[in-house]
């Protein structure tokens, strides 16, 4: 529920957005009277991309896939629907669209549809999160680097970050305490897309000295939240440092019993059976080699003593042939191809 902060900051400022006053009626049945001052209505025009400022980027995540997803739309559909900034020193700054915008410089365009609003930093930092919360677009992390931010660059307090973005005091303490107990050394993983908000909030129960190691594993294994979960757990109820240290090695074994996160098989109704059986074996192959190479990557590989290499050596080399035959299986199949399509 929006608190009344929000509506005594938008009517405290004379904000009479069309768009936002329409977004309150929609989603939180709020109908706010019209000032008796000039309205500030947003125009919408066409901008070229270089033009847009795209300093509030920082407080996003990178998130590739959503970035194709979106850039995909944008080849079949066009603009469905305009970017949102406001004037901003000679150019644009970009509250809402980023995906829209990365995606438009992929696909070679050179405007965008942008909705122009005439507010402060303040408000633009605001609406950041207001735009992205009926469809649920920000991560937690995102959102609390809003918040951090409106907290250090405009000396706000919980209380007063509450009633400005509409949201309850816990609601912000929890977004705070995931930037504040997190190791700084994992933010930039998040903000690539390496880990998510889920994973960071499993990290935040470990002391910050075991962080980093937890979450190399998470993104090595590529773990979905229910398992972060079950590793941390695992983690912190280890004896002492060597169990840890294989829970940490072998993460399969804490997560091989678990049924509770049951991972989707891929499925593409474009296939036939056959087709599908072999996308299915394809992803279940990918998901055993990055495991393999997890384990050849780690430094215990230099320890291996000569009796242990001349054991393991010809296993290696018959995976080696193995890989060889299924290169050149695929490598058949995609020359095949070029040929029926000429």
């Amino acid at each position: 529920m929006l608190c009344l902060g929000m509506v005594h900051f938008l009517l405290q400022n004379q904000f009479d957005c069309k768009d936002v006053r329409i977004r309150l009626k929609i989603y939180y049945h709020i109908h706010l009277p019209r000032p008796k001052t000039n309205p500030v209505n947003p125009k919408i025009q066409e901008i070229p991309l270089p033009e847009f400022d795209l300093s509030l980027s920082g407080m996003r995540i990178m998130n590739m896939y959503r970035i194709l997803q979106v850039e995909k739309s944008m080849r079949l559909h066009g603009q469905l629907q305009p970017v949102v900034a406001r004037v901003y020193e000679g150019g644009y700054q970009l509250i809402d669209g980023f995906k829209r915008l990365y995606a438009a410089e992929d696909l070679m365009m050179e405007t965008l549809q942008c909705r122009l609003l005439d507010i402060d930093l303040t408000q633009a930092k605001v609406l950041l999160l207001s735009y992205n919360r009926p469809h649920q677009s920000m991560e937690a992390w995102e959102e609390a680097m809003v918040l951090q931010d409106l907290q250090k660059t405009h000396s706000l307090n919980q209380s007063s970050l509450a009633q400005l973005t509409g949201y309850s005091r816990s609601w912000v303490s929890r977004r705070l305490a995931l930037i504040d107990k997190l190791d700084n050394g994992i933010s930039s993983d998040i903000m690539m897309g390496v880990l998510t908000s889920s994973h960071a909030r499993a990290l935040t129960k470990l002391p910050r000295g075991n962080q980093g190691e937890v979450a190399r594993v998470i993104a090595s294994f590529r773990l979905s939240s229910r398992q972060s979960d079950i590793l941390v757990e695992a983690f912190l109820k280890a004896k002492d440092d060597k169990q840890q240290q294989y829970i940490l090695a072998y993460p399969e074994h804490i997560l091989r019993n678990d049924q509770s996160d049951p991972q989707e098989e891929p499925y593409d109704e474009r296939l036939s059976s056959y087709g599908n059986e072999l996308m299915k074996g394809a992803e279940y192959l990918i998901r055993d080699v990055k495991v393999m190479l997890t384990r050849l990557d780690n430094q215990r590989t230099g320890m291996l003593n000569e009796t242990e290499k001349v054991i393991i050596t010809p296993c290696f080399k018959k995976v080696s042939g193995y890989a060889k035959k299924l290169s050149d299986t695929i490598t058949h199949l995609q020359i095949h191809k070029l040929e029926t399509t000429r």
